[in-house]
């Protein structure tokens, strides 16, 4: 894929906005392969890639010398399928009150990623100066399994945490969902779930760069094509392998594709996020404005040329900081505000 998007024009001629100077620095230091578009021909040898490469922390690591306390825990599945592998992190010494959750859904384009690699991070940043629990759930990835066992998997990892928190030492009612990318993605289909069948009411939603739309018809997703790292190629190429031959049916619900949700009202306030410079960028932003228009809440950030998965890529950039910084205050306001009524 191009590297820079500096020339103010996509491969295909269509004007795009300017990378960050300090991100396309670091997109033009990527080697070739990890700026190949994923297709289905290559897919199965991406997917083998990631799962060798990606790190994959263990308890003890993740306990950083007894900063936090760490338990995997094998809970019951969705209906006919496998139990579901939750990793739970909470920090050390804050044993006796309960504590905010938030319960969060890996990325990689509902193809790659897994439940411990997302976690240092996330530790670092958010569970520490906020003292706040974490569960990262790993759902089954496709085109292994396709809609709606991944987002199935996440409801029930999320109902099993509201229904242990007097043995996890969470707050039941201060839940948030989150996510990033595909794990944005199903954090919102995991909302919109909940909150039609009943289940644990979250606090919050935390969408970075969320995945929302398998349509690919915005103008973004074509205007960035061949720039970044994740293009309209292998964003269709993740959800085909979801969806399979359901890819772009008029009928298809919005839990498989929340852009596809015609009632927004109802849900916990949103953080989304994403980049000007990205695919998702147009239907990240029809979505804060769809849940306006519903009433709800939502803030809405888009920062300028960034581009998908930049804050990875560049975690010292001045964009990145101020992205993890405004991230960290909504978090905070968030836990800290008065209880609504409900």
């Amino acid at each position: 894929m191009g590297l820079t998007g500096q020339g103010n024009q996509s491969p295909t001629g269509v004007p795009v906005p300017p990378f960050d100077p300090e991100l396309a620095v670091a997109l033009a230091a990527l080697d070739a392969r990890s700026r190949e578009p994923i297709t289905p021909d290559n897919l199965a040898a991406v997917q083998e890639r990631d799962a060798t490469s990606r790190p994959r922390p263990t308890a003890e690591d993740l306990r950083a010398e007894g900063r936090f306390e760490v338990s995997e825990f094998q809970v019951p599945g969705p209906p006919d399928g496998p139990a579901v592998t939750l990793v739970s992190a909470r920090p050390s010494g804050l044993a006796g009150r309960p504590l905010p959750l938030l319960y969060y859904v890996h990325g990689g384009g509902m193809v790659m990623g897994n439940a411990w690699s997302v976690l240092p991070r996330i530790l670092r940043e958010w569970a520490l100066p906020l003292e706040l629990a974490v569960i990262s759930v790993e759902y089954r990835l496709a085109p292994q399994a396709q809609y709606p066992e991944p987002l199935e998997d996440c409801y029930a990892g999320l109902v099993w945490a509201a229904g242990h928190a007097a043995e996890l030492g969470i707050d039941p009612d201060r839940i948030v969902i989150g996510g990033k990318s595909a794990g944005g993605g199903l954090a919102a289909a995991l909302a919109l779930l909940t909150r039609d069948r009943g289940g644990p009411v979250p606090l919050g939603q935390l969408l970075l760069c969320p995945m929302l739309d398998d349509r690919g018809t915005t103008f973004s997703s074509h205007q960035m094509t061949g720039l970044g790292v994740w293009d309209l190629t292998s964003n269709t190429t993740g959800w085909k392998a979801l969806l399979g031959d359901r890819h772009g049916a008029a009928d298809l619900p919005p839990y498989a594709a929340p852009a596809r949700a015609a009632d927004l009202s109802g849900l916990p306030p949103a953080f989304i996020e994403v980049g000007s410079a990205e695919i998702y960028r147009d239907e990240d932003v029809a979505y804060a404005n769809a849940i306006w228009q519903a009433g709800g809440h939502a803030e809405l950030h888009v920062w300028p040329g960034a581009y998908h998965g930049f804050d990875g890529l560049a975690p010292e950039a001045a964009l990145t900081r101020a992205a993890r910084e405004t991230r960290t205050r909504w978090l905070h306001r968030l836990l800290t505000a008065p209880a609504a009524p409900r």
